[in-house]
């Protein structure tokens, strides 16, 4: 790296690196089943903030991640609606003393306080202004403004315009509250986007899932490298084939295969045969099988042609757009 480039990196700083104490204003997803300690680790170590997927609610498996961290400073992040059936798991993470807990799809506010209690920042993944509402609600210290375009769960919502409109919210209703932006932001130029469009910084998953830390077959990884942006659909199946009871409005962005060639626009007959489908899809994914089984990638994967070290890929993002910001005169570089 060129001593103007190790220059760029250093001095972006945003309210996001002051609030998370972190160099980059760049935050990894706590993708279910990909996001290990190794990942969180990584993120961190390249001055990012890690964060571990708790996913639904494996206590021997996230205890096992938080070994994997190996110490590093990294938080960690739960699927809402499936935490409050298990709101044990919340206790076991805390006593790990994460420096962030993420809250995603539910409504937070009945577990804030103990997140609030324990020291650990809290983070609320929203995709609609009454998403950000009940964050506020929550005192949510950042606010992820989540759009369409990003992989696994989430709504319907544009990164575009829902990036900046959160931001003229959070301004006019709690403006200490810290925004990121997520949905197909997987380089330095998505990071520049969103600083301009008002956010403080980013969550990052498909590209990071696309890193050699991730807890990701070799098979998918294959798949997402041989993917364009339009290789994805929002769809319903995967959930139905788990039996996981989904609320209403939030669909996953899978890459399409076999499996959702077959069951996408059929999900009444797949909920029938669910007691043989079941099985054959957890087969398929334990596998690794790129055709059976959902591949968890978001529309980003057009901008990832390589599976590469996760802290690698922090530090490019960071200084990228560090460049860019730089390039077009941007005053928050100092």
């Amino acid at each position: 790296m060129s001593s103007t480039a190790r220059a760029a990196t250093s001095f972006l700083s945003t309210r996001a690196t002051s609030a998370l104490a972190i160099r980059h204003p760049i935050v990894s997803a706590p993708m279910a089943f990909a996001a290990g300690g190794a990942l969180a680790a990584a993120v961190s170590r390249a001055g990012g903030l890690g964060l571990i997927g708790g996913g639904y609610g494996d206590s021997d498996w996230l205890e096992a991640q938080f070994d994997a961290a190996a110490g590093e400073r990294v938080g960690v992040g739960f699927i809402t609606w499936s935490l409050l059936r298990t709101p044990s798991l919340l206790a076991r993470a805390l006593k790990h003393r994460p420096a962030a807990v993420m809250l995603s799809f539910g409504d937070p506010r009945s577990v804030a306080d103990g997140i609030h209690d324990a020291g650990a920042a809290l983070i609320c993944q929203c995709q609609t202004l009454r998403h950000v509402q009940d964050a506020i609600d929550a005192r949510a210290d950042v606010v992820v403004a989540q759009g369409a375009e990003a992989g696994g769960h989430g709504a319907s919502r544009g990164t575009l315009s829902l990036v900046p409109e959160v931001a003229d919210f959070l301004r006019r209703h709690r403006p200490q509250t810290v925004l990121l932006a997520a949905g197909g932001i997987a380089d330095g130029r998505g990071l520049a986007a969103a600083l301009v469009l008002g956010a403080d910084g980013v969550l990052v998953g498909t590209r990071l899932w696309a890193s050699h830390e991730a807890l990701v077959h070799a098979r998918h990884h294959a798949v997402i490298l041989a993917s364009g942006g339009d290789a994805t659909l929002r769809t319903r199946v995967p959930d139905i084939v788990r039996g996981l009871p989904w609320p209403e409005g939030f669909t996953a962005r899978i890459a399409r295969n076999a499996f959702t060639e077959r069951w996408h626009g059929r999900e009444r007959e797949l909920e029938a045969g669910v007691a043989v489908e079941g099985p054959r899809y957890r087969e398929a994914f334990a596998a690794g099988d790129p055709d059976n089984a959902a591949v968890w990638f978001g529309e980003a994967a057009g901008l990832v042609d390589a599976i590469e070290p996760a802290g690698d890929i922090v530090e490019r993002i960071a200084r990228d757009a560090a460049l860019d910001l730089r390039r077009h005169g941007d005053a928050t570089l100092t």
